[in-house]
């Protein structure tokens, strides 16, 4: 399924731009998995948010133009016939009815001339709304691009979980056997074969978790990519490695950064949209001059109606000013006057958010890493005390419970580092879409 658009080349070219500046080379390549790759490059072509931006992108544009329209005049033809009858009784002497009939050809404009810039005022607001509608619609490019990656990380790590948890079922069933082995031997109670079954069991019950978030991590890339679950199934239902997480992240912040964030952008623009809508009311105290003309040609036969005799024209030249309108403009300069203050407190809100993501990106992530490496040495000491612990219990020398504790602590500890992994990607992710930060192999 895909949505397919007949658009200018000039608007293309826009958004073409957009998601270049998006891809910045295109940084989920450095994950260097080509399944990630053709899931932003479907999600590029086919997602249904995506698609509505273009459409308020392209609905901007022609507000552009319309407003341009108005320094332009506005030209009509016509062509009639017409047919009227007059009553003798409507003056006091009454006379007789008369009927007149004619054909007519003819040409009207009407002009406003932009005497004093409102039209030109018009057009920059709506230009302003023209610019924040494709920011709009290049961080929307971000968004997508960075949730298909982010929820493309969290299937990679459930699946890596699957196969742990399936490594671990197999190692659990070692040890019930050898629990059932010595119960028959009469060297252990079945107290023990209990307990093992319980680790076994339990986690083989894990299993169905773990599917069901696979199976609606699938549907959600599914719908962000614009298309069925099923086609997605034969991509990503067989598993894969979790993708490189070893980069360097050059996390130097800086202004000028922040400012070309799309959304920072976007709340710029509209403080320019509302700065002319601004404008704009103030110029409704302003006379306004318009200029009306017709011409063309009356006859009551077809044949005289390009004749001199049957030439007509009208030139209406009008300075129009309102002198009172019962300070119905005070009140719409005081609104779009407010309006204009509430953008600029947006923006700021806007600035303030991004710098307060990007901190929270950039701890976030250092905080990931030093978890997940972390985490690897619990893991190594788990590994070490099940060993330990099922060798003992082999000799006779510790409880059944000890190897029971050791499993469940071994598997909690395995899965948390795949889980940890999981979480740098996607701190790795979040970083590209606060700040789109450069990286370095």
């Amino acid at each position: 399924m895909k949505t397919k658009y007949i658009l200018p080349a000039i608007f293309m070219m826009l958004i073409s731009t957009a998601w270049a500046q998006t891809r910045q080379s295109d940084w989920w390549a450095h994950f260097d998995d080509p399944v990630l790759d053709t899931l932003i490059y479907m999600g590029q072509n086919n997602n249904l948010d995506l698609a509505q931006a273009i459409k308020r992108v392209e609905m901007a544009r022609q507000a552009v133009r319309e407003a341009k329209s108005g320094y332009y005049p506005q030209i009509s033809l016509g062509v009639g016939w017409d047919r009227a009858r007059t009553s003798g009784y409507t003056t006091r002497a009454t006379g007789s009815s008369m009927t007149q009939s004619y054909f007519s050809v003819g040409a009207n404009l009407s002009w406003e001339i932009d005497l004093f810039g409102r039209i030109t005022v018009k057009v920059k607001e709506q230009k302003g709304a023209y610019r924040a509608s494709a920011e709009d619609y290049t961080w929307m490019c971000v968004t997508i691009a960075a949730e298909i990656a982010d929820y493309y990380m969290q299937l990679r790590t459930l699946q890596q979980e699957l196969i742990v948890t399936r490594e671990h079922i197999e190692s659990q069933e070692k040890v019930l056997k050898i629990t059932e082995a010595r119960k028959d031997a009469g060297l252990a109670s079945m107290m023990d074969v209990a307990q093992a079954k319980t680790t076994f069991y339990s986690t083989q019950a894990s299993l169905c978790n773990l599917e069901t978030e696979v199976a609606t991590t699938i549907n959600a890339i599914a719908v962000l990519t614009g298309t069925y679950p099923q086609e997605m199934q034969g991509m990503l239902s067989a598993p894969a490695p979790q993708p490189n997480a070893e980069w360097t992240l050059d996390t130097d912040v800086s202004p000028e950064l922040l400012r070309n964030r799309p959304d920072v952008r976007e709340a710029e623009y509209e403080v320019e949209e509302y700065a002319a809508a601004l404008g704009v009311e103030k110029k409704q105290w302003l006379p306004s001059l318009a200029l009306t003309a017709s011409v063309g040609t009356e006859a009551w036969r077809l044949g005289d109606l390009f004749k001199k005799e049957s030439f007509t024209y009208a030139v209406a030249p009008q300075l129009s000013w309102t002198v009172f309108d019962g300070f119905a403009r005070n009140a719409e300069i005081a609104s779009a006057r407010e309006q204009l203050m509430a953008s600029v407190d947006n923006y700021n809100l806007t600035l303030l958010t991004a710098v307060q993501e990007v901190e929270n990106a950039i701890v976030t992530y250092a905080q990931a890493v030093k978890y997940e490496q972390e985490i690897g040495v619990v893991l190594q000491n788990a590994q070490l005390y099940y060993t330990l612990a099922l060798d003992r219990y082999k000799q006779g020398l510790d409880a059944f419970i000890n190897v029971s504790d050791a499993q469940i602590t071994l598997l909690q500890y395995a899965n948390e580092l795949v889980t940890a992994r999981g979480s740098v990607l996607s701190a790795i992710i979040a970083l590209q879409k606060t700040l789109c930060l450069g990286i370095t192999d």
